[in-house]
C-alpha cells in the first residue's frame, strides 16, 4: 500500500508528530511505502534546522531527516504556513523542501491512503 502523510503539529507540543514517525516507520518496516510527508500548520516546525533539544530527549527534526535519507521519502513543508511562522528555506534541515498545497493534493491523488496526525 501507498501511503501519505499529513502532520498538523509541531515536534514538541503535541503526540502527534511522534505519532506520525512511529506510523511511516512502522509502514515501511511492514514493505509499504510512504511516498511523500506534508506538514501543515504548526507542523512546519518540524522541519527547523534550529531546533536544538536537550541530549537526553529525542532530536524529531533529526529522525525526519534520517528517514528521509534512507527511505527516499519526499518531506515536504507548507509555504504558507511556513513563511507565517518564520521557517525560511535558508533554515530547513536537510531532507526538507518548500512547495504548496498542490503538494498535499497530489499526494492524496497519488496514495492509496491519506493519514492525518494533529487537528
Amino acid at each position: 500500500m501507498k501511503f501519505a502523510i499529513l502532520v498538523n503539529e509541531g515536534p514538541y507540543n503535541h503526540q502527534a508528530s511522534d505519532s506520525a514517525y512511529q506510523f511511516a516507520k512502522a509502514a515501511i518496516d511492514k514493505g509499504h511505502r510512504v511516498s511523500r510527508i506534508f506538514f501543515y500548520h504548526d507542523g512546519v516546525n518540524n522541519a527547523t534546522r534550529l531546533t536544538e533539544p536537550p541530549q537526553d530527549d529525542r532530536h524529531i527534526v533529526n529522525r525526519w531527516t534520517k528517514l528521509a535519507e534512507e527511505q527516499s521519502v519526499d518531506l515536504v513543508v507548507c509555504v504558507a504556513a511556513a513563511l507565517r511562522r518564520g521557517l525560511v528555506e535558508e533554515n530547513l534541515a536537510p531532507g526538507f523542501r518548500i512547495s504548496g498545497l498542490g503538494q498535499l493534493v497530489e499526494a492524496g491523488i497519488q496514495s492509496d491512503r491519506l493519514v492525518t496526525f494533529g487537528d
